[in-house]
């Protein structure tokens, strides 16, 4: 690099603003946990209710967030310290690997493909693939959906795995969002949607469908959330567990399922133990 020359004022104030930055808080990349950075990024979703959304006034709301919180502050850094990032579901790896995000809480269920890629903390939370029904509709075993018409959205495994084990009858409608599917629900066009019940509750949960849906209670499969950090970073790894373990105790855990799922009568199961994966 060439450097111009400068007058001796400029370089004495040139070298007090690097003495600055570098007993500052740092240039936010928490890696390890750098408890107290200046700042870090979460990768979240922002399109699904009760678990990750952004609110057409630029908040951020749901279960996935509040745990987001929690844990940054926890290592350190204040809400206004947090820059959320969308992260979805086919860009997480990717994310993390090139350090675009810190860590990621976005409905990211622990399995052995992506701890092949990233490291996990948690689990923070045990999800089942259930079914969204009609609030006067009865479902009470997959394979009362034989004849139903089941929607699920596109590219997503959901209803064809209801199909394949539970309701071969099953009529399988695909639409682009999990929004068309509820509104397809609400009008008659399917009787049924699946996917998670995080996110069923979730979107059940929004004062435009209050009482108008219910989960079906299935548990058609286990789902454990966990928090996605760069391969390699045990350390952060350790303490994200900390403080997940530390919001359990608090009953901070128990505040945001109510506050999140509540109103969609979500019957979650207990906060799980840390590193124990339900297969």
């Amino acid at each position: 690099m060439k450097l111009r020359k400068v007058t001796a004022a400029s370089a004495a104030v040139f070298a007090l603003s690097l003495t600055a930055t570098a007993c500052g808080s740092g240039d936010g990349d928490s890696g390890s946990g750098n408890d107290g950075g200046k700042k870090i990024t979460i990768g979240i979703k922002y399109d699904q209710p009760g678990l990750g959304l952004k609110t057409p006034d630029g908040k951020f709301t749901g279960f996935d967030v509040d745990v987001a919180k929690y844990v940054a502050k926890e290592l350190g850094y204040a809400e206004g310290d947090i820059e959320f990032k969308e992260t979805k579901s086919a860009d997480r790896e990717t994310a993390l690997e090139r350090g675009d995000v810190d860590f990621i809480t976005a409905t990211y269920s622990i399995t052995d493909e992506r701890k092949q890629k990233v490291d996990f903390a948690g689990p923070y939370l045990l999800a089942h693939q259930d079914l969204l029904i009609r609030a006067d509709d009865n479902v009470t075993k997959g394979d009362d959906l034989n004849g139903k018409k089941l929607c699920s959205v596109t590219g997503s495994t959901s209803a064809q795995n209801v199909k394949d084990d539970f309701a071969p009858k099953a009529q399988l409608k695909q639409y682009g969002t999990y929004s068309e599917c509820i509104n397809g629900l609400q009008s008659g066009a399917v009787d049924a949607l699946t996917t998670d019940d995080s996110i069923l509750a979730g979107y059940a949960s929004q004062d435009q469908y209050k009482g108008k849906f219910k989960l079906a209670g299935l548990k058609l499969s286990n789902e454990n959330y966990g928090i996605g950090v760069k391969k390699g970073d045990t350390a952060m790894v350790d303490k994200i567990n900390a403080a997940l373990e530390k919001m359990v105790k608090e009953k901070a855990w128990d505040k945001a399922v109510q506050d999140n799922f509540g109103p969609a009568g979500y019957q979650n199961e207990p906060a799980p133990q840390i590193g124990n994966i339900v297969k």
